[in-house]
This record gives structure tokens, C-alpha cells and sequence, in this order.
């Protein structure tokens, strides 16, 4: 048998692939029997359910101490553009949300040089108490570790304290790619992939569910995005703390990487899709952020393993700014739609993944 074969043999059988198994996937140019697979994983996990959430994106500054390469959001006090939500607008923001019928709220900022500790602990409280039915989803484990050194608390105090003000999970923002030889190159400033792991894992301790994400299609290579899952796959195996695998397709227009780098094509973004479907076999969801895909790739990526089209959204600054051409927010009408159209059964979900609405594949 070829190797191909033999995959999809073990595929078949339930069994786990290994690393090179899925970089002979990612040089393989047979897309369409990746997705077949991919596909079949995801049909023994999910069914034809394909979920998504009615959320609201709260970037709360784009101050930060860090400059990484690949980010557009980021500014410095004084520079044009830079801004720092008022509080009173963030919970403006959050009772809007939840009035829309929002079930979470998703709240990722910068690095801010000059706020502490106790402002995050006063947002998280403020938005309970002005919004008490929405799930707060909040801060990367960059932002996490940044609340240790600001504060001199432990990991485990800063998750303590998070959770007593109101934190419910995280998302899995800055994981960028795991492998520090990538990470020199995109964000030195940025904290070591290991200490990504070490944070999130403190997370999964906490009792807190995060996602984990992957972006992708700048200097790294297929090898280092395998490299990127198994470690995300190892932590799995050990902690069971993941919800779901999010890529992030790179967006080159506005980034300091953009003169070298093109970004992602469609056919690129679904066999990524597809050979994580594969590969992570440990998570029970791989989510196609159509934020960053646009809508028709994240539409077909549902014939590729996918099973979460994210959101709403509402409001989503980071990869605009990056450069994305798709809408600041769809509206559950459209998403119902998009999915319903792709063949599959709309669920609409809360942020743990427990079902609140079903809907016909037709979209009615």
C-alpha cells in the first residue's frame, strides 16, 4: 500500500496518526481525498451538527508593550489610532450584547503598559454585574502571564482571582506558532511557546476550558505547523482542557511581514483545516474563523472536517486590521444559513458547547 493508503487505513480504524504521517498529508496534493477523511473523523465526532455561538468581540486597547511582527493592532500611547476603552464602554458594550440575545462575550486586548492587575479584576466584575447571563471568555495566556509579572502574583493567583471576578474560559489566542525557531522570527517579545503551554496548562488546572489556535501561512513551514499540533496534541492527552483548534489564516496586508509574504490561498486553508481535523484527534472540535477565511471558504471548509463556524462576532478589530476583507459581524439569520446551505444541521451553542437551539439543514 502507498502511504497514503496506509493513512487512510489508520484513519478508518480509528487509530492516531503520527507527525510524519501528517506532513505527508500537508506535501500530498490530493485535497479532495484529505478532505474525505477529514471529513469521516468529523462525522464519528459530530454527526452533521455544525455549531456556532451568538457572541460579541470586546478588544478593550490596542496599547501595547509588545510589536510583533505579524500584528497590525498594536500601537503605542500617543501614536494615531491608539485607544483605550472606558469602562463604562465596555459594559455598554456587553448589556447591548446580551439584550441582541448574545451568550458570551470574547475579550482580548494588548499588552497596556500603565494599567494593573486590579483594572481587568473591575472590567470582569463590571460586565458580571451588568450583564450577569453572559459567559465571559477572556485574555490570552500572553495576557495571562503579562497579569503575573504586573502583579507579582503566581499563575495559579492571577486564575484565582480571574475566576472570583467573573472569568468562565479563555480563548487561545497567542500561540502563534509553538516552535521558538518561528516565534524568534515573528514575535521575540512574545512569550516562549513552552510558557504558552505551561500557562495554559495552569488554565486547564484552574478548571478553565480554553481553544487553541495556529496562525499560519507566513514564515513557517508544514513541518513547523505539525510540530505546533502535536505539542497541542500532547497537552490534550494530558489535561483534556481544549474545546477546539482554531487556525488563523495570516493577514499580510497591513503587517510588517507583508513585503515577503503573501498569505494563505483557499486550497491552502482547507487542507490545513482538514489534516488538523485529522491529526487532532483528541479535540472535539475544529473551528473555521470565518473572520479571517471570509465566509465561502469557512462555508466549504465544512465538507473538510469542520464542525464551528465561531460567531457573530460583532466589532472585531484585530484582523481587520490586519487587512481582512470580511464583514465585521454576521448575523445568526446568516450563519444559519451558511451552514444549512453546506448540507449540515445548524446548532446553536453556548461557549462549553452545550446545545441551545437546533435547526433544520435548510436554514428555517
Amino acid at each position: 500500500m502507498s502511504t497514503f493508503e496506509n493513512i487512510a487505513a489508520k484513519v478508518r480504524a480509528g487509530q492516531r496518526i503520527d507527525a510524519d504521517e501528517a506532513l505527508f498529508l500537508f506535501n500530498s496534493t490530493d485535497l479532495l481525498a484529505i478532505g474525505e477523511l477529514a471529513a469521516l473523523v468529523n462525522e464519528r465526532k459530530n454527526g452533521k451538527n455544525v455549531f456556532f455561538n451568538v457572541n460579541r468581540h470586546i478588544n478593550p486597547t490596542n496599547i501595547c508593550v509588545n510589536r510583533c511582527a505579524f500584528c497590525a493592532f498594536s500601537r503605542t500611547p500617543g501614536d494615531e489610532g491608539a485607544y483605550t476603552l472606558a469602562l463604562e464602554d465596555m459594559c455598554r458594550k456587553a448589556r447591548q450584547a446580551e439584550e441582541e440575545g448574545a451568550t458570551e462575550v470574547h475579550i482580548v486586548g494588548g499588552l497596556h503598559p500603565d494599567l494593573p492587575f486590579e483594572h481587568y479584576e473591575r472590567v470582569l466584575n463590571a460586565i458580571r454585574q451588568v450583564a450577569p447571563t453572559l459567559h465571559i471568555k477572556a485574555f490570552t495566556a500572553v495576557e495571562i502571564d503579562y497579569f503575573g509579572r504586573i502583579s507579582g502574583l503566581t499563575i495559579e493567583q492571577v486564575f484565582e482571582r480571574l475566576k472570583a471576578a467573573g472569568l468562565g474560559s479563555m480563548p487561545g489566542g497567542g500561540a502563534e506558532i509553538l516552535v521558538e525557531e518561528v516565534r524568534q522570527k515573528i514575535c521575540p517579545e512574545k512569550i516562549s511557546g513552552a510558557r504558552w503551554l505551561e500557562i495554559i496548562r495552569l488554565a486547564h488546572q484552574a478548571g478553565l476550558k480554553t481553544n487553541a489556535t495556529m496562525l499560519y501561512g507566513h514564515v513557517e513551514g508544514p513541518a513547523d505547523r505539525v510540530r505546533h499540533m502535536e505539542l497541542l496534541r500532547e497537552l490534550q492527552d494530558r489535561t483534556g482542557g481544549f474545546q477546539a483548534f482554531i487556525p488563523l489564516a495570516f493577514q499580510p496586508e497591513n503587517s510588517d511581514l507583508k513585503l515577503n509574504i503573501k498569505g494563505t490561498s483557499g486550497l491552502d486553508d482547507l487542507k490545513t483545516l482538514a489534516v488538523a481535523r485529522i491529526f487532532l484527534d483528541n479535540f472535539n472540535h475544529i473551528k473555521a474563523y470565518w473572520v479571517m477565511l471570509g465566509e465561502k471558504i469557512a462555508q466549504v471548509a465544512l465538507a473538510f472536517g469542520v464542525n464551528d463556524l465561531d460567531g457573530t462576532v460583532v466589532e472585531e478589530k484585530i484582523g481587520h486590521d490586519a487587512g481582512a476583507r470580511s464583514p465585521q459581524s454576521l448575523t445568526k439569520e446568516g450563519i444559519i444559513r451558511m451552514i444549512g446551505k453546506a448540507g449540515r444541521t445548524p446548532v446553536e451553542r453556548d461557549t462549553l458547547y452545550r446545545p441551545l437551539n437546533s435547526y433544520p439543514k435548510d436554514g428555517h
